[in-house]
């Protein structure tokens, strides 16, 4: 896109539900024009759906058939951003997530060593932050927040409240100054970063659970000491282009669980719901850093159906009519 858009002042919008689980996440629902989601995600916000959950914590309501990261409210919980934003000057970053009485949400449950997980994008997908924002006891969180410059954000809060199912809110985040969206980058399998090398092995088949396995080298040789980071090796966001439709997942095995190397590989299962490109996060720390690896990968077609061969007689094999 040549021609520069002029943002307005600074807006928030709609956004998301997300969910991840460990071991395998998943966003369920199709593609759709721009027109359909909106309307999905205001539909949502009048009728409350159950998500897909962290853990144990699945919910027991019928599953949304709406993709993750696209509402801005579920089940009655809402993110509520306190702060404006400019480009470039570091802010404290306020929000709260409101629960089904109207109150800030106090009471949480620890998931992957934090109470509350916020992913921060650039709407073009060049840029990543992965926070740990902190609670006052009236339920107010804050972190400091840096978007380099003007254009469209997306925010992800990614949280269980206790007795509840684990659940994703988030807003889109318009900071005002000239703004020309970058293309998407290349589909792309390595990935460099601070020295370090990132290989991807494995493919996206929607509808299907996907081996996913990166490997970590520095200086041309296998990382083997990588350090726990969330209760894990590694962890892995992808987003789909063009809606940011959110999938959270967690690599196979655990540190201290017997089985799991500390690199160079890490394994992960995922499961993508539709054709199309999608952006790969993965976060690991080593050196007592955390780096983050990011990758372009597209998902191929979905798995053929076997339509069913109805009878003479117009029943099903089953002998129902149908």
């Amino acid at each position: 896109m040549n021609t520069a858009v002029k943002l307005g002042s600074y807006v928030l919008g709609l956004a998301v539900v997300f969910g991840g689980a460990l071991g395998v996440g998943k966003v369920v629902g199709p593609v759709g024009t721009p027109q359909a989601e909106d309307h999905a995600a205001m539909t949502a916000m009048a009728t409350p759906t159950a998500s897909a959950g962290h853990g144990e914590h699945a919910t027991e309501q019928a599953k949304s058939d709406t993709p993750g990261g696209l509402q801005v409210s579920e089940n009655g919980y809402t993110l509520s951003p306190l702060t404006t934003i400019k480009a470039g000057e570091p802010t404290d970053f306020r929000f709260t997530v409101t629960g089904p009485d109207g109150k800030p949400v106090t009471d949480y449950k620890v998931e992957h060593d934090k109470k509350l997980h916020l992913i921060v994008v650039s709407r073009d997908l060049g840029s990543f932050q992965h926070l740990h924002p902190e609670m006052t006891p009236d339920g107010i969180w804050s972190v400091k927040l840096t978007l380099d410059g003007p254009g469209a954000y997306r925010v992800f809060a990614d949280f269980v409240p206790t007795g509840g199912s684990g659940l994703t809110l988030g807003t889109d985040l318009l900071v005002n100054g000239d703004y020309a969206p970058k293309a998407l980058p290349e589909v792309s399998r390595t990935a460099e970063v601070d020295g370090y090398t990132v290989t991807l092995d494995g493919d996206l088949t929607p509808g299907q659970s996907s081996k996913l396995t990166l490997k970590v080298s520095k200086d041309g040789k296998p990382v083997t000491d990588l350090q726990p980071y969330l209760g894990a090796y590694g962890h892995l966001v992808a987003l789909r282009a063009r809606d940011l439709a959110y999938l959270h997942v967690h690599p196979d095995g655990e540190p201290g669980d017997g089985k799991t190397p500390a690199g160079p590989e890490i394994v992960f299962y995922a499961e993508v719901p539709s054709v199309g490109d999608y952006r790969l996060f993965l976060d690991f720390q080593h050196d007592g850093k955390v780096r983050t690896a990011d990758f372009t990968l597209g998902a191929g077609q979905r798995p053929a159906i076997p339509t069913p061969t109805p009878t003479s007689s117009g029943h099903s094999d089953d002998g129902h009519s149908h």
